[in-house]
């Protein structure tokens, strides 16, 4: 045997024992970039992502600051995006530019679809039928009330009698005249008029837009109208504390009792119990005023510069499945997407908090019942608008009708740029 066929039999031996095949491991290995925010998803169960599938490594990225600017400047550069992306509920903003993302039905979410709440499912859908983004959590809505100063004023306390008495908005603004006339001016129904205007469009199942994008607002019967007059109402009626969330004025307000409730998303448990901890076991939660709604909630898309679409879909799919879901509700409180999630017992849990209710109860039944909506990739735009003019009725007196129809005067300007 010659030395240069002994060299070529030994190569052959070490190939084989190393079980290559012309492909090294390196390259088996599917590299999948994800980014995301802070508490956006569970961390474990995106550590145990490689474990669940051996061939991926993911490469997890928490993106702090202004997260849709920086996707959407990586959209405009054209490359070096990651695989799996975040949206929030901004996701319709990214409908006019959808062929940058992955149709999730051709990979396969039409068998998974059953599977998801319908109107958080359709949020995702563009309206010529692309899907481009799975949804995550959800944000359910309830009536937060400090069943304490209720009590006091003579009013329901209980949570079923509150949900029964005050079905409608005009209900609440009634029984928020009685609370403040007993209690008196220092105690305020609700916290502002852009919460209460927020809330209502939450209920609707059109806010700004049809799914032709056809501007609604000039209708007198629009939701959005109905929501603008409802909140001047509750201003007008001096039913309101001023206090923006996210504000200190906020937190002062909750903590000391000068706020009595707000309608609010199942996440805004979190948002109180931070601002007030001193008001623990005073508050409780009823079913919204005006029917159930949703504020928030967010998705994740594949990125069209993905190479590894498929890989990418099978990620997304097992870290939302319903079990999964339940998981993360526990560890972060994000609320679920997934129908059968919402039957865990994880939501008959007593809330030391609101006084030992189990809050879940009413945040799931809401959840159940939200109508599929449209937001129409301008919503962002629109809503600005018309947010700085409620203020301007709330703050400085502004007669509502005038206000209005300078907010469809800047809403004409704005869908012709």
């Amino acid at each position: 045997m010659t030395k240069k066929r002994v060299v070529l039999l030994l190569m052959i031996l070490i190939m084989g024992l190393c079980g290559c095949t012309g492909e090294s491991s390196t390259d088996e290995m599917k590299v999948l970039t994800l980014w995301y925010w802070n508490r956006g998803l569970d961390d474990e169960l995106i550590a145990a992502v490689e474990k669940q599938f051996p061939d991926v490594q993911i490469n997890a990225q928490k993106i702090g600051g202004d997260f849709k600017s920086k996707l959407k400047t990586t959209m405009a550069a054209g490359s070096g995006g990651p695989d799996i992306v975040a949206f929030n509920d901004w996701v319709t903003e990214m409908f006019p530019n959808a062929d940058r993302f992955y149709d999730l039905y051709e990979l396969g979410a039409k068998d998974i679809e059953k599977d998801f709440l319908e109107w958080k499912w359709q949020f995702g859908v563009t309206p010529d039928g692309k899907m481009i983004a799975l949804p995550i959590d959800t944000g359910p809505t309830g009536l937060y009330y400090r069943a304490d100063l209720f009590k006091k004023a003579g009013l329901p306390s209980d949570p079923d009698e509150v949900t029964r008495t005050v079905r409608t908005w005009e209900d609440y603004f009634a029984l928020g005249e009685k609370l403040q006339a007993a209690l008196g001016e220092d105690v305020k129904l609700t916290d502002n008029i852009g919460s209460i205007y927020t809330q209502v469009n939450a209920q609707s199942d059109t806010i700004y837009f049809s799914k032709e994008d056809t501007f609604i607002g000039e209708d007198p019967s629009s939701s959005m109208k109905k929501a603008w007059d409802l909140a001047a109402k509750a201003s007008q009626l001096g039913l309101l504390a001023d206090a923006n969330g996210n504000s200190s004025e906020w937190n002062a307000a909750m903590s000391n009792g000068k706020i009595a409730s707000f309608v609010g998303a199942v996440w805004n448990k979190e948002v109180l119990q931070q601002a007030a901890p001193d008001t623990a076991g005073k508050w409780r939660v009823a079913r919204a005023p005006g029917g159930d709604g949703n504020n928030g909630g967010s998705f994740l898309a594949i990125m069209k510069t993905s190479k590894h679409p498929k890989e990418a879909f099978e990620v997304m799919k097992w870290i939302q499945n319903a079990e999964n879901q339940v998981q993360t509700f526990r560890n972060t409180n994000l609320f679920p997407s997934t129908i059968s999630s919402l039957d865990d017992r994880a939501f008959l849990k007593k809330e030391e908090f609101f006084g030992g209710q189990a809050t879940g109860e009413i945040f799931t039944e809401s959840a159940r019942n939200v109508k599929p909506a449209y937001f129409g990739p301008k919503y962002a735009n629109i809503n600005g608008i018309v947010n700085r003019q409620l203020q301007s009725v709330a703050l400085q007196g502004k007669d509502p009708d005038e206000a209005w129809e300078d907010v469809l005067a800047r809403v004409k300007k704005e869908l012709l740029r």
